[in-house]
């Protein structure tokens, strides 16, 4: 009795080691290891300094984006900045256009059109000053200009500053020539519309006025 005892003892003993190793043997099998566990890892679990140096890094180049629209950068729409600068250059244009036979309260009337009231009697003055007359009917001098927008000096809500390039050709007494000018020619908005306030030579700086 007592032999068969210690078998049956020895062979639950056995069997207890076996089912302790099995135990063990599972747990091994199925905990990850420590590659696997960092291979394991998610992308947002890495370190600031790693995620930072991916990070695109924006271009130093400067260009053009495709639908860069410069008009909404600036104080006009397209049409009051046409309109203006079409303005300054016609006045120009009429402004060097002038002959010796013709009256000069005639030219003066004609550019007073483009003019504001305080500037037009400026006009009326100069195209009108017995000096300037005499000497023109004198030499008998035909002046007929052409006027471009070359740049813009100045932009404001209510004012714009152009540089106006004026050809003009003038004969007379002593002959045919032609003429570059070069003006500064201010306008501001009045109601709708726009009206030339001043004009200068470009070289000589003409910065407009604010408050015209």
């Amino acid at each position: 009795m007592s032999g068969g005892s210690g078998d049956r003892g020895k062979a639950l003993a056995f069997a207890g080691a076996v089912v302790v190793l099995a135990v063990v043997g599972l747990y091994l099998t199925m905990s990850p290891s420590s590659g696997d566990d960092q291979a394991g890892q998610p992308a947002e679990t890495s370190s600031p300094a790693a995620a930072q140096a991916a990070a695109p890094v924006p271009s130093q180049v400067a260009t053009t984006p495709a639908t860069f629209d410069v008009y909404a950068y600036l104080p006009l729409s397209r049409e009051e900045l046409g309109a203006a600068a079409d303005l300054a250059r016609r006045f120009t244009a009429s402004y060097g256009t002038f002959q010796y036979g013709e009256d000069p309260a005639a030219v003066a009337n004609r550019l007073k059109g483009f003019a504001t009231d305080e500037f037009g009697a400026q006009l009326t003055r100069a195209m009108t000053d017995p000096a300037t007359v005499n000497q023109n009917r004198t030499d008998q001098v035909v002046s007929r200009a052409t006027a471009k927008v070359a740049t813009i000096r100045d932009v404001s809500a209510s004012q714009v500053i152009f540089v106006v390039d004026s050809v003009r050709h003038v004969t007379s007494r002593n002959g045919e020539q032609d003429k570059n000018e070069q003006y500064a020619v201010t306008v501001i908005k009045m109601g709708s519309d726009w009206r030339v306030y001043d004009l200068q030579l470009a070289a000589d700086g003409q910065d407009g006025d604010t408050e015209p």
